[in-house]
């Protein structure tokens, strides 16, 4: 049986044409796809796949935390992160929140499919580009607190803070998370607290600002 890949990417069109390339590769197999990480991380459960291909920006839950979620919950299965954004702090809370893999969207079909060829015989994957910032992040570190949405806030409080950021309500975001209203309401006087903010529209600024969202509507 061939590697059983799951693409989760939020643009159609990438989602499809990824899907058909690879489904004509010998021992490969795509056996779903999603549009965002919420859906990402409930196909993981469903479907098992053996790799996700997966993209960071998308909407109700962004590709880091899908990642950190189903690495998780199901530690077996592989995250190979093609994305369009390879920044040093997308690439280090990718790597921190479980990804075996990393590789810029520009990249060939060729090289997806060695680094899926790699991961799936349970190595790590980097493109050069990729290998590079993670190189000269190690070297230029800061021994200062990181105060990044990554370490200031908790998982629940960014996932309230990109579903606020994306223009949901409070009751949308309360049944997207299975939560009361009033759950909703102290996540997010605790985040305006934690950020010394006063507003939506500065929530909505600092997601932004911290790569949680690209504020779809």
């Amino acid at each position: 049986m061939g590697v059983k890949i799951l693409i989760a990417d939020d643009h159609k069109i990438v989602r499809e044409a990824i899907g058909s390339l690879l489904g004509n590769e010998l021992g490969m197999e795509v056996i779903g796809e999603a549009e965002d990480g919420r859906t990402a991380v409930q196909l993981a459960r469903e479907l098992q796949p053996d790799i996700i291909v997966m993209e960071i920006a998308m909407p109700n839950l962004n590709g880091i935390e899908a990642t950190r979620q189903i690495i998780h919950e199901l530690p077996n299965i592989k995250v190979i992160a093609l994305s369009a954004y390879s920044d040093r702090r997308s690439v280090r809370e990718m790597l921190k929140a479980g990804a075996s893999g990393y590789l810029p969207k520009h990249c060939t079909f060729q090289e997806l499919v060695s680094a899926i060829q790699k991961v799936a015989s349970n190595q790590t994957y980097l493109s050069p580009q990729i290998s590079r910032i993670v190189v000269e992040g190690y070297i230029h570190r800061s021994p200062e607190h990181d105060d990044s949405a990554y370490s200031v806030l908790t998982a629940r409080e960014r996932e309230v803070l990109q579903l606020i950021a994306e223009g949901k309500s409070t009751k949308a975001i309360a049944k997207e998370l299975y939560v009361s209203t009033k759950t909703i309401e102290w996540h997010r006087s605790q985040l305006m607290k934690k950020l010394g903010v006063q507003s939506i529209a500065k929530l909505v600024k600092y997601a932004i600002s911290e790569g949680l969202t690209c504020a779809y509507t």
